[in-house]
């Protein structure tokens, strides 16, 4: 044991050692949300689902696989739906986490190289270690790099895999999806990869995300979503060709040997996708906010949902969140290696739910500190 102690005295003495957050959700504003439209604590919502006696009979639980499972109404249901709004096939993950490792695993065979944004999440990076195929970075949304990249490796490989985020999630900047169209077109060995987690219900056409606002839409070969942020749910899917999608079926590990998402989740999510559809006043206020969140916190950058404040320093930002927190206002401390060390921050998150004397009231704690 004292192998694994004195691993954590080191992570403690950096600032970087973590605990499973306690507590209630009242009695201050939260700002390190991912309930980007509010419908978290919409008792209203939960209060209509359930009160169709349809909805409080269905399983909580799948009991198997979805290659095994016999109860499955909800998840087709759920996956055709979704199909209709992207124009593509559907396949759902229990997570963002199993999506990205299970799809990008399966999909990096032999004969691709795989570029990847610098700071592009986790979950993406292990899809990658677990896929066996080489890889590289490229700086962050420096397309110049990437086209170097690219150039460099296209007579060597039968495919590259190229992989962004369309909202960073824990920078709040996006991906210049024309930029990368432009790049396929350019480089046709090229496939395009994009995880919308933290774009999908907030951004573009009906929520759909950046890809779907973009007119280069049929140029992104593998959309990721997730409804555990935005539609205040479970899960996460896939937009793919059915080629892909039958591939993913065959060979995803992450899908074929996890549990299923229990159908009431299926359910639910179904359900709120088709209010978030139509949710253009909530998303109108979700940017307005945004913009006071940017001057609040004194960001040059493009307003965003998510805006960090840097502090450059793991203790710095543990104790700013400290201090906030004791003014009713919370905000977590991002820390290394969530981040690049140096980049230490207190990341803030909007939510519909919140109003213009939220932000006003966060600038007046800031000041005070």
């Amino acid at each position: 044991m004292t192998y694994y102690s004195d691993i954590l005295k080191n992570i403690q003495a950096q600032g970087n050692f973590r605990t499973i957050p306690t507590g209630g959700s009242t009695g201050y504003v939260d700002f390190s949300t991912n309930d980007y439209m509010g419908l978290g604590e919409r008792e209203d919502l939960r209060s209509e689902f359930f009160s169709d006696r349809h909805n409080r009979l269905i399983p909580m639980t799948s009991s198997a696989s979805r290659l095994l499972a016999s109860r499955q109404e909800e998840h087709f249901r759920l996956e055709e739906m979704m199909s209709r709004l992207y124009g593509r096939d559907i396949l759902l993950f229990n997570s963002g986490y199993h999506a990205n490792t299970g799809i990008i695993s399966a999909i990096a065979g032999q004969g691709t190289f795989i570029i990847a944004d610098r700071l592009c999440h986790a979950s993406i990076i292990d899809g990658i270690i677990l896929s066996r195929a080489p890889f590289t970075r490229f700086r962050h949304n420096d397309y110049n790099h990437l086209e170097s990249l690219i150039r460099q490796n296209a007579g060597r490989y039968e495919r590259l895999l190229v992989i962004t985020e369309s909202i960073f999630s824990m920078d709040g900047d996006s991906c210049n999806i024309d930029v990368l169209a432009a790049l396929k077109q350019k480089y046709p060995s090229v496939q395009l990869y994009v995880d919308e987690a933290h774009a999908f219900g907030v951004c573009g056409p009906q929520g759909l995300g950046l890809a779907k606002a973009s007119a280069d839409y049929d140029a992104i070969d593998i959309i990721v979503g997730t409804f555990g942020k935005a539609a205040a749910s479970c899960g996460a899917f896939t937009a793919v060709s059915p080629v892909i999608k039958s591939f993913l079926i065959n060979k995803s590990r992450s899908f074929i040997f996890s549990t299923a998402l229990p159908p009431l989740n299926s359910a639910w999510t179904r359900f709120i996708v088709e209010k978030l559809t139509a949710m253009d006043s909530e998303r109108a206020k979700v940017v307005r906010l945004s913009r006071l969140l940017a001057e609040a916190l004194g960001s040059s950058r493009q307003p965003s949902h998510i805006t960090p404040l840097i502090t450059g320093d793991a203790v710095k930002a543990v104790k700013l969140s400290e201090n906030l927190l004791a003014l009713g206002y919370k905000a977590l401390p991002i820390r290394t290696p969530t981040v690049p060390a140096g980049t230490e921050r207190l990341r803030f998150s909007i939510s519909a739910a919140m109003d213009d004397s939220d932000i006003t009231g966060l600038k007046k704690a800031l000041s005070a500190l």
